[in-house]
């Protein structure tokens, strides 16, 4: 659209698939920036930027310039509500190798992610970045999963493990669960709208009988589960699977 632009900031983060909250959706105007800083490209329904970028800032995505995805990601600091910067934290390092379903190769490193706020103390937003960047875990496969994760951590539960496998007697893989608790076998499932398939609703039924026939807890959280009592609430639901499982809460 410019000559020498870049797509950035909200733009970049659709590009790359990036999870943003409903009101960052809805910004259609084309984020652009140029990588010398000079100035900000100015079309109708474009909203210029003014940045430097070196040379790890900047990627191509079919052939389209736009910021890296650790750039992106910190830029991103400046403008998102923290659990948001946390779940795109964790949508850019996300690494899932599995046996069945969907295989997820990461955007970048969480040192990607480190060296970004390392080169830009001075950047909006950089104590948010800090912040979300010690809650940033692998494995997170959707900001629903993200933010329920957050949610167990803020009723002080034991952090659960990501990209866990349950076996069988006889070490054959039975179930990928969201989120797991290996020591009092409790395994969290978030179904989100796709769920509700009759084919996945088959798979998913075989899940929840494979986690039973191996001794496990399961504990399945719904969007709607989530609406009603929001994400500290379902967190209630997976504490009492804890206890049944043998945790005893300290508090």
């Amino acid at each position: 659209m410019s000559d020498g632009a870049i797509c950035c900031h909200e733009t970049a983060a659709m590009l790359w698939g990036c999870p943003l909250p409903w009101d960052r959706q809805q910004d259609f105007l084309i984020h652009l920036t140029r990588t010398d800083g000079a100035f900000r490209p100015q079309r109708k329904g474009v909203r210029g930027h003014r940045m430097v970028l070196g040379e790890f800032d900047v990627a191509f995505m079919d052939g389209i310039p736009l910021t890296s995805p650790s750039r992106t990601w910190l830029d991103l600091a400046a403008v998102l509500p923290f659990e948001d910067l946390v779940a795109a934290a964790d949508h850019f390092i996300c690494s899932q190798t599995r046996s069945f379903g969907h295989n997820r190769i990461p955007f970048c490193s969480i040192q990607d992610l480190r060296n970004q706020v390392g080169r830009h103390a001075g950047a909006r937003g950089i104590r948010k970045a800090r912040a979300a960047l010690e809650l940033a875990r692998v494995g997170a496969d959707s900001a629903p999963e993200t933010r329920l994760r957050l949610g167990i951590g803020r009723n002080f539960l034991p952090e659960p493990t990501l990209s866990y496998v349950v076996l069988d007697a006889w070490g054959r893989e039975v179930a990928w669960p969201d989120l797991a608790f290996p020591e009092y076998k409790v395994a969290v499932n978030y179904d989100g709208v796709h769920h509700l398939s009759a084919a996945q609703q088959e798979s998913d039924l075989r899940r929840e009988a494979a986690l039973a026939a191996n001794g496990w807890i399961s504990v399945v959280i719904t969007a709607s589960h989530v609406q009603e009592h929001g994400y500290d609430g379902v967190a209630r639901l997976i504490r009492e699977a804890l206890v049944k499982g043998g945790w005893a809460s300290r508090r």
